[in-house]
């Protein structure tokens, strides 16, 4: 006896026991049954024979009008089984992709960790959040020999995998840079090129560079098209812009990139931030500039990791735990 048969046997052991004693258990029986079918792959279609097959067995005088009936249900669901095989066979292809996407975001994280640094005088906290499994939004820190911090943030016009790897390119571009040209523009001017020659042209990338001397207490920085950060200033109680201008990374291969640089002093405060900060949506609208500094300054007597938790923490309730954006927000504070 085939497979087949067996099945066909089994159908019609359950089937007339149901007509002789309807009831619960042998209904129970027909679900193991049915998932049997799943998994040994058995067509809606080839269902339909079995059932057709004990019918005629058990009442072999069946009705021409309820044979006939089998034939159109048989030809619906041979339609209806096409479309079910391929549905099962995009499932599997989805949970493949799906497979490949998480292993390529653990990558990605592992790949693009960067450790906050530890320097007697300065306070840094990052907090950097995923809308969806693949960032778009990129920081790192690079310390030189004489201890002066550099700081990158950057936000990929392009999400997924693409704009994965071309994060993991630009990371690795940064670290191969010799310490002499850790200047901000040179630091940008070197990345826009490797963008232009590297990165499809569709992709763009805007990055913000400075560099924080803690002996002279003086941030020097670089911006490439990057969302503007925020100054504050202890002595006047103060938030100011962190303007600096300067074209995209990857549209013009010899573009040049202006410095700039700030005296840093005791309980000042330098915020950066992506675009998912301040384009962050609440069911009144987007939220202001002004409403993110108001937030850092409701926690500005906390330490700067605590800061850009807590401003996260309250701009995720406001959407409802619903990033529409990748969120990263990094404080650099001079303690006094």
């Amino acid at each position: 006896m085939d497979f087949n048969e067996t099945l066909e046997k089994e159908y019609k052991e359950m089937m007339m026991q149901y007509l002789q004693h309807p009831n619960e258990q042998v209904l129970y029986q027909c679900e193991k049954f049915g998932r049997k079918l799943i998994e040994n792959r058995v067509s809606p279609e080839e269902m339909i024979m079995y059932h057709r097959s004990v019918l005629q067995e058990i009442d072999p005088h069946l009705s021409k009008t309820v044979q006939q009936s089998f034939d159109v249900l048989l030809e619906v669901m041979l339609a209806y089984g096409l479309v079910y095989r391929e549905q099962q066979s995009l499932r599997h292809k989805q949970k493949e992709l799906k497979s490949e996407i998480e292993i390529a975001a653990n990558m990605q994280q592992t790949l693009l960790r960067a450790d906050v640094p530890q320097q007697d005088g300065v306070d840094i906290g990052v907090i950097s959040v995923p809308a969806k499994q693949m960032s778009g939004d990129y920081y790192n820190f690079i310390e030189d020999e004489n201890h002066c911090v550099g700081i990158a943030i950057a936000d990929i016009i392009g999400k997924g995998i693409p704009a994965a790897l071309c994060m993991s390119m630009i990371k690795y571009s940064m670290d191969s840079l010799p310490e002499y040209s850790h200047q901000p523009h040179v630091i940008l001017e070197n990345l826009n090129r490797v963008v232009e020659h590297n990165v499809d042209p569709s992709m763009f990338v805007t990055m913000f560079y400075g560099m924080y001397d803690p002996v002279l207490h003086r941030f020097s920085y670089s911006s490439a098209g990057h969302e503007p950060g925020f100054y504050y200033s202890a002595k006047k109680d103060r938030f100011e812009d962190l303007e600096a201008k300067g074209l995209l990374l990857g549209i013009e291969k010899r573009t040049k990139y202006h410095q700039y640089a700030r005296n840093v002093m005791d309980g000042d405060m330098i915020v950066l931030l992506s675009d998912g900060v301040t384009e962050c949506r609440t069911k009144d609208g987007f939220i202001s500039r002004e409403t993110i500094t108001e937030l850092i300054r409701k926690y500005i007597h906390l330490n700067a990791q605590q800061i850009v938790t807590k401003v996260y923490k309250e701009l995720e309730r406001w959407q409802e735990f619903q990033l529409r954006d990748d969120f990263t927000l990094l404080i650099l504070k001079r303690a006094k």
